[in-house]
């Protein structure tokens, strides 16, 4: 294990337990998050498909976003896991769109045509105020924004609580920066460079 890999590793643990109390703690905090998603994507007129996820164990439930979003005529979609060490694939969601358990136990759309987003929401464990995160180990969404960048301009914003908030994430040269963190205290958006 390399010195990168034991400091993810801590501070996952560590990650795990903010997120966990912020999420026994968050009453409403879905919905207010909801609110400065809406802010934020309904005002990205290019952001035409926006990518949310379905949430599992302690993240907090970005599906009031993902509705605001359809009324808002955008279409929704959610990541779903090809194989180990690809980019993710994404299929359309609605709420009557019929599901069945991808890896991880993740709930993914049973049938659909694959779509790229525009932006993307993003579940992590934990973040910092340089836009980037703490995700689950596997690189999925870090290929898959360098990837989606590599053709052309895509947003990702950290979807998350705020008591989900650490001083500095560790990272790597993969891991891709968010243009911003959405939690129900409001928008942080990293400090432009230079």
């Amino acid at each position: 294990m390399t010195d990168l890999e034991r400091l993810k590793a801590e501070a996952r643990s560590e990650g795990y337990a903010a997120r966990a109390r912020a999420h026994a703690e968050g009453r409403g905090a879905a919905r207010r998050a909801a609110e400065h998603a809406l802010e934020v994507l309904g005002g990205m007129p290019e952001a035409r498909t926006v990518a949310g996820y379905l949430p599992i164990r302690t993240e907090i439930d970005p599906r009031p976003a993902m509705l605001a979003l359809l009324g808002l005529g955008r279409t929704v979609c959610v990541p779903v896991i090809e194989a180990a060490a690809r980019p993710l694939l994404f299929r359309a969601w609605t709420p009557d769109a019929r599901l069945e358990t991808g890896p991880f136990g993740v709930a993914i759309p049973a049938e659909g045509d694959w779509i790229e987003p525009d932006a993307l929401l993003v579940p992590l464990i934990s973040f910092d105020d340089d836009g980037h995160r703490l995700g689950y180990g596997g690189g999925f969404y870090d290929r898959t924004l360098g990837k989606l960048r590599a053709r052309r301009a895509v947003s990702a914003f950290g979807f998350c609580y705020e008591g989900q908030f650490v001083r500095e994430v560790p990272r790597g040269p993969t891991d891709a920066p968010l243009d911003g963190v959405i939690t129900e205290a409001g928008v942080r958006y990293p400090p432009a460079p230079g």
